[in-house]
C-alpha cells in the first residue's frame, strides 16, 4: 500500500497538467519555426515559466486501489498484483485463469 501522500502528490500533478494543457499548447504552437524560420523566443520563455508539474512527463501511472507504482496494467488501472485476485475473485468480466 503507497502512502497516501504519494497518491495526493500523483492526484495533484494530474490536475496541474489538465490545469495547463490549454495554455502549454498555444504557447508550444506560437514557439514553432514559421515559414521564414523565425522563431518566437517571447513564447518559449513563457513555456519555460510554468510550473514544473504542468508537463505530463511527471506523471505516473499508479494502481487505482492500492497506489503501486509497479507492475501497472494500462488495460485494467490497476497493479498486476489485485488484478490477480480480483481475476481469481471473478470480479473482472471477460478474464478467466488459463488453464492447459
Amino acid at each position: 500500500m503507497a502512502k497516501e501522500s504519494m497518491k495526493a502528490r500523483e492526484v495533484k500533478r494530474q490536475r496541474m497538467v489538465a490545469k495547463y494543457a490549454e495554455k502549454k499548447a498555444a504557447l508550444k504552437k506560437a514557439a514553432l519555426a514559421d515559414e521564414n524560420g523565425n522563431i518566437d523566443y517571447e513564447a518559449l520563455t513563457k513555456l519555460q515559466k510554468l510550473p514544473k508539474n504542468a508537463s505530463k512527463v511527471r506523471l505516473h501511472n499508479r494502481c487505482e486501489i492500492t497506489g503501486r507504482p509497479k507492475g501497472y496494467m494500462r488495460q485494467f488501472g490497476i497493479s498486476r498484483i489485485q488484478f490477480r485476485e480480483m481475476a481469481s475473485a471473478g470480479l473482472i468480466p471477460g478474464v478467466k485463469k488459463a488453464s492447459w
